[in-house]
């Protein structure tokens, strides 16, 4: 009975950090949004259509990435980390 308990107490800690984790990324990628993205896409993200800028909320970090890899606008941006990629997709998946 204790090892089930012990278990269960394990899970359930993994579960935690795991969504402070979380939280800390989207943290970070609202920080990252805000001084790379914000400018063209809006502080929102839907985007700017006199910019001719598209919404890009909920992109995911494959999306990103094509994006940075395949638009010369976005030549200044191949200097982000993967991990600065998925913390700002998982800030974008956050907005409605």
């Amino acid at each position: 009975m204790k090892k089930v308990l012990s278990g269960i107490a394990v899970v359930a800690m993994l579960c935690l950090v795991g969504s402070v984790s979380r939280a800390q990324d989207t943290a970070n990628g609202e920080k990252g949004y805000k001084a790379k993205c914000a400018g063209c896409h809006g502080a929102d993200a839907a985007g700017k259509p006199a910019m001719k800028s598209p919404s890009i909320k909920g992109k995911t970090a494959d999306d990103i990435n094509k994006v940075i890899a395949s638009s010369p606008k976005h030549a200044g941006l191949k200097s982000l980390t993967a991990d600065e990629v998925k913390d700002i997709a998982a800030y974008l998946g956050t907005l409605k």
